[in-house]
């Protein structure tokens, strides 16, 4: 008898360890629960060009609609899972049906994080904002008018990428980072700096190593009206029409965890996205991982990972497991700008850069003698290039890396 499927999570893993199957043969029944009613849909463009208004809905799709019919995929949307039943191998969902299933994958995404004050229910104010979802974005466009003041919470990719699109609006910007510089978690000073002048000269302001103190409301207690911001132990007050709220996210693991999964950090999946249950996966951005590259477990939010990820999981149900040997790597739009990391550079004793101009950087993350990441600001050969080196981990010559009058392939030795 074909097996059969479910998946819970319509994002970018779910729709795509669904859509694999189909395209490799396999013959069972699949079911994708998700909590939208959208279909699987793209996440990196909503605060980039579908924020922005260059791209509609529907271009968001990972497949049209009729292809899920097409594929013989069962789409359960505006449903979310309620529990596991393990004993039984079925899904409890929100409308009181039960699925059955022969395999289970979690690809419950995560959820933004919150800001949490003392004695403020972010639940209850109008104009402060988070953005992880189609719907998310829907609340916020009407209140990014010109000239309106924004004040963003966050100096991660994210909130760089909401700041250039609101920018280009004409909104009036403030980032309040809480680190001494931009990115200060997942890139070098030179790229920091870079990008901080990038948005400066867009008049985006910056209020670094400061952290939000408390918020000021209106009468009704139902609108922000400034953000009171404490740096070096002095406080004062940013004036705001809108807030929003940029400071990562949280892995949706309650599910997993509820059924008894191990879960630290993500939900714990060995190398062919099995759970501490083998008839259930996980994958993408919920899931911690071993990673070949890094010689360690990690959890990466991104993409390109999702679509790794399910691929290693549509190998396992297939019968032909298969662990990843990919390469972390990112993308980032931001103004004109195109920027491209591959590696993670956590770790690294020192950074070379060239090409730098007011558009253009490549930085270079050493470990030794080898690249062990790289950011790269619009200069796509370089990225291509840069890509080998950390793949390869082959050793270069830190002198020809950064001559920029060198071909980048041949400081490699």
């Amino acid at each position: 008898m074909p097996e059969h499927l479910v998946v819970v999570g319509a994002g970018q893993a779910g729709g795509e360890v669904a859509t694999t199957l189909r395209q490799r043969g396999w013959s069972g029944g699949i079911t994708l629960v998700g909590d939208e009613l959208s279909p699987p849909y793209q996440r990196p463009p909503l605060s980039k060009g579908f924020l922005l208004g260059k791209l509609t809905r529907q271009q968001l799709y990972l497949k049209p609609a009729a292809t899920y019919e097409r594929f013989n995929i069962a789409l359960r949307l505006g449903t979310w899972a309620e529990a596991i039943d393990r004993a039984v191998k079925e899904l409890v969902v929100s409308d009181g049906s039960r699925l059955p299933y022969d395999r289970l994958v979690l690809a419950t995404g995560g959820r933004a994080r919150r800001l949490t004050l003392p004695g403020v229910d972010m639940d209850q104010l109008d104009n402060l904002f988070t953005l992880r979802r189609i719907d998310d974005v829907d609340a916020l466009r009407p209140h990014f008018v010109p000239g309106r003041k924004l004040v963003l919470i966050g100096g991660g990719y994210v909130g760089l990428e909401i700041a250039a699109v609101a920018a280009q609006l004409g909104l009036d910007v403030t980032v309040v980072e809480a680190a001494e510089r931009l990115l200060a978690r997942v890139t070098g000073p030179e790229v920091s700096g870079f990008l901080e002048d990038v948005h400066r000269s867009h008049g985006v302001r910056f209020r670094l190593a400061a952290t939000v103190a408390d918020v000021t409301v209106d009468a009704s207690g139902r609108r922000v009206t400034g953000v009171e911001v404490s740096a070096s132990g002095v406080v004062d007050r940013l004036d705001a029409d809108l807030v929003l709220v940029g400071i990562g996210m949280e892995p949706n693991t309650g599910l997993a965890s509820a059924a008894g999964l191990q879960v630290d950090n993500g939900i714990v999946v060995d190398e062919f996205a099995r759970t501490s249950d083998a008839d259930i996966l996980a994958i993408g951005d919920c899931a911690n991982q071993p990673s070949a590259y890094a010689g360690r477990r990690i959890r990466l939010e991104s993409a390109p990972n999702a679509i790794e990820h399910a691929k290693v999981a549509a190998a396992t149900i297939l019968g032909r497991p298969q662990a990843s040997t990919a390469t972390p790597w990112f993308w980032s739009e931001q103004y004109d700008l195109k920027l491209q990391m591959v590696g993670l550079s956590a770790g690294h004793d020192r950074c070379i850069t060239r090409g730098g101009t007011d558009t253009t950087l490549s930085a270079f993350y050493l470990t030794g003698d080898r690249v062990v990441a790289a950011d790269v600001i619009s200069r796509p050969g370089d990225f291509a290039t840069a890509r080998q080196l950390v793949t390869s981990g082959r050793p270069v010559d830190p002198e020809r890396l950064a001559d920029s009058e060198i071909p980048l392939a041949q400081a490699a030795l």
